[in-house]
This record gives structure tokens, sequence and C-alpha cells, in this order.
């Protein structure tokens, strides 16, 4: 089974995500990207647009080379 932290519904898979984090500590997934170039492209958009906010880049776990 694909874990559904790593596919779209057109299963594509799409293993970096940007979060936005509020001033409260609260975390919320903005979306997922299949390169990092392209997900770090969208944090430094939102970044630009909502500076009292923290945008960063990460990797699923699952989709992370093991060994």
């Amino acid at each position: 089974m694909r874990g559904s932290d790593t596919m779209s519904d057109s299963g594509a898979v799409l293993p970096w995500q940007v979060i936005r984090q509020d001033d409260g500590g609260n975390r919320y997934r903005v979306g997922r990207y299949a390169t990092q170039a392209e997900a770090q492209k969208v944090a430094d958009g939102l970044d630009d647009r909502h500076r009292h906010q923290v945008m960063y880049v990460t990797q699923t776990t699952s989709a992370r080379p093991t060994g």
C-alpha cells in the first residue's frame, strides 16, 4: 500500500511540502510538490506576502530514501 502523504489524487509522487506556521505555533500544509525547488519557490512567494508567518519546506518522512 502506498503512503497517502506522498501521492496526489492523480498518482504522482509529491514528496516535498510547504508548511505555514502562524504566530500561535499552529502548522498547516499549504501544498505538496514534486521537487524541492518547486516547493521552495512557492514558500518564497508566500513568505513575501505573509511576513508574520513562517513558511518552510520539508520532505515527507515516507518519501525519504533509507539506508
